[in-house]
Order: C-alpha cells, then structure tokens, then sequence
C-alpha cells in the first residue's frame, strides 16, 4: 500500500518550496444538493470540506519543479474519493487554458476513484471537456506528464492519466479503469497496479517516492532544452574497424557477440537521457529503447533497435516516440540493429505488418528532422522502418540488406554454402550502401 498525500501535500513533495501559487477557482452557482438534486450530497459536501480542508477535489495552480515552471493539477483523494464533478472539470479546464496561455507544461498528480455518482451523466461529461483540452494543449506542442498515485481508476486515469505524453507511478498504485468495488472478483490483481500496467506497456516507469522530483525535474529539463536548429549528427562509431571486404565479412562484423550495440551508444550520445517504455496497447519491446534525452545541452527523441527481431510492440512504441517528438519541436535520432522484423505466430497475432507500416508512417509524416545510424544488421523492412530517407549513416560493421544472405541463397535454391557468394551479389556492405545512394556516409571512431 502507498502512502496517500493529500492533494497539497503531494504537490509539496515535488515542486519548489513557497513557489506554488494556487490558481482562482472558477465561479459555478449550483441548486441545493447539485444538479440531480441527490438528498444530502451539499452536506456529503461540506463535510469532505472539512475534513480536507478543500472545497473541490482538485488543487490546481502553477510552481517550479526544478527550477522549470509548470502548470500543476493535484487530486484530493479525501474529498468524496478525488471524485471529477462540475465543479472538478471547471478547474481543470481553467488549468489547461492557463498552462496553453502561458505555454506551460502540464504535470497532473493523480488521485481519482472516477466521475462523482450524485451529479450523474453531467459529472461524466466531465470527461469529454478534459479530454477535449488534453487535445487542444497536444496541439500546442506543449507536454503533458502525469504521476498516477494511489488509487487512479476511471475517468481520472482514461483521460488525464492514460492521455498524458509521459506516464509515471509511485509503485503499488492502484492503476485501472475499473476501481476495486466494481472489476470482477476473480480478476488478477496484478492488471490494476501500477507494475502491471508497466509491463503491458501502459506506463513509461515506476518510480519511487524519493525519486520523484528529480525524474519530474529531470523530464522537465529536457522537454524545456534548446532544439537543435537542423539533424543532429549521427553518433561516432564505437567500435574501430576497417570496412569489410567482403560481404560475408560485413555479415560476420555485424553478427559478432562483442560488437557495440544500442545501450552502449545512447550511452556515449547523451548526456542525460530519459526512457519512454511501451506501445499503449497492451505491449512492451525490450529489443527497442525510445525516450528523450540531452545531447550537447539540446533536446534529442531516440528509437533505438537492440539487435534482436523487432516485436510489433517495439515498432509502436519507436512510432508513439517520433510522434511525440514531431508534436513537440524535438529532432529524433534512430539507430537501426535487427535482424528483422520479429515473424513469429504470435508477432503476426500481435499486428507485425501494421505495426511496421505504422512505424514507416511516423517517419514520413515527421516534420522535425530524422538521423539514422545503423549500428550493426539492418534486416529487410523491419530495419528500414526506422531509417531516415535521405539522412541514412552507417558503421564500419554494419551491414544493410533486402533479405539475410542464407534466406536469399534458399529462395533462389542455392545450397547453403552460396549465403558468401550472395551476400557479395546483394551488396550490403558498408561501403556499397553509399555507393548505391543509401547511405549518406560511414561513420569512424571520435
């Protein structure tokens, strides 16, 4: 079980001390016992007034979180449940419009058992106008994080929560759309927690407690960092070998156990970077890393493949980062390592060829410019998903192909001996992908 803060207390623990300043709450005249008229709802009320201190079961209003100004929405769990009445969505739709105004990011602090019961369908709408302004500040370009706390269930978590760029939660939160009196008795409790809805990749991270402000600062800063005014430049290579001579030379380079893969160069790239994790559809991807990170002091998105084949989950997520990244002004770099695309029964299940076209579409819609390195093997189409048309690099010991050489070599009916002999015909060596206008360019050592 978390530790339930209320509203101000959570907004203490994260922001600057004395910096916050509470945003005026909107004026709404109502009848005696609310819109439905539902007996005893004025003192239900009052009373959670009084023991809370609060007049609605949302503080909103801006403050510093390291050092970066935002716009900060927290629940009261304590009055009537962190419940989104009228009264809820007139604050929160004010605390849109005042982030928008002043081109503030948004951070939500969620704690919400979902839409008040004694305003009926009219606290439900409350919904709708949330969501709405969930749209109109993603149009903004601005960024909205969220930081589910216990418990996010409902109306709070589909809009607020799950509709936010960057997801965070304090471990052990109750995370769902269905709150505790209402899922199924026998249903797996580990699906409305805040892990298990990590590993169905619909939370980016869990992170404790005391952690907390420094990853909201952390996100902040890079979300707030200069741009970078064209591509950023590809990565050095890390490992400091001549081009192959051979095709199958190229093959073996890019095949070999000890060669640097994606970990190794986002580490040398960055500076500071932060990870984005899961497809919002239910899938996480290991082999694919995506997140946003500072190069140089300047803001970077990356979609990174790890080397292994690509799962439909992966490809959806690197898709929802460069989205992101386009939405919000950030230039994005790629770095391509799969055999291929993943094509197992369960990957087909999953969607493998619309997650690629999906991932082929994020690229071409992209209107902030894209830098791809290819690192190592770049597998037919589940590799050139996340190349960059135009601005394509290469390494030393990689090497690009239609088709692995063995696969090409049994198509044509080749006896397996043929896969060196192939991989020269299909010209997939450094060397010969800029040749061929592929690639712009082989990387070296720094």
């Amino acid at each position: 079980m978390t530790t339930r803060l209320s509203a101000r207390e959570a907004i203490a623990s994260v922001t600057a001390p004395g910096t916050f300043t509470e945003l005026p709450a909107p004026l709404r005249v109502s009848p005696t016992d609310g819109p439905l008229e539902w007996t005893g709802y004025d003192g239900s009320r009052a009373r959670a007034a009084e023991r809370t201190g609060e007049q609605e079961s949302v503080v909103t209003g801006t403050a510093l979180v390291g050092g970066h100004e935002a716009t900060v929405v927290s629940f009261e769990f304590g009055f009537l449940g962190g419940s989104l009445g009228q009264r809820t969505g007139d604050r929160l739709e004010a605390a849109y419009a005042h982030a928008r105004e002043h081109r503030l990011p948004l951070v939500s602090l969620i704690a919400t058992g979902g839409s008040r019961m004694q305003e009926g369908m009219l606290a439900l709408t409350q919904l709708q106008r949330v969501a709405r302004q969930c749209v109109l500040t993603r149009a903004a370009g601005l960024p909205q994080l969220a930081v589910l706390r216990d418990p996010t269930t409902g109306g709070g978590w589909a809009t607020l929560g799950a509709g936010a760029d960057v997801v965070l939660a304090l471990p052990g939160a109750q995370v769902g759309f269905a709150g505790s009196r209402v899922r199924p008795a026998d249903a797996d409790p580990a699906a409305y927690c805040a892990e298990g809805q990590y590993d169905a990749g619909h939370v980016d991270a869990v992170v404790p407690a005391a952690e907390l402000p420094g990853v909201l600062a952390d996100w902040l800063r890079v979300l707030a960092a200069p741009r970078p005014g064209g591509p950023v430049e590809p990565p050095a290579a890390l490992a400091d070998v001549a081009p192959p001579r051979t095709g199958w030379d190229a093959v073996r380079q890019a095949r070999h156990p000890d060669r640097p893969h994606a970990a190794a160069y986002l580490d040398a790239y960055f500076e500071l970077r932060l990870p984005l994790s899961g497809d919002r559809a239910g899938g996480t991807d290991p082999g694919m890393l995506c997140g946003f990170g500072l190069r140089e002091g300047r803001a970077v998105a990356y979609a990174a493949q790890c080397g292994t084949a690509t799962r439909p989950a992966g490809y959806r997520t690197a898709a929802r980062v460069i989205r992101l990244a386009d939405r919000l002004g950030i230039p994005v770099l790629t770095l391509v390592d799969t055999p291929g695309a993943a094509n197992d029964a369960a990957a087909e299940h999953a969607g493998a060829g619309a997650a690629i076209a999906d991932t082929f579409a994020a690229l071409a819609a992209a209107t902030v410019p894209v830098t791809t390195l290819l690192i190592g093997e770049g597998g037919s189409g589940g590799a050139l998903a996340l190349a960059a048309p135009g601005n394509t690099w290469v390494t030393p010991d990689s090497y690009f192909s239609v088709i692995a050489p063995e696969l090409a070599a049994a198509i044509l009916k080749r006896p397996p001996s043929a896969a060196p002999a192939t991989a020269d015909q299909l010209r997939i060596r450094p060397q010969d992908l800029v040749a061929l206008g592929v690639a712009r360019g082989i990387v070296g050592p720094a």
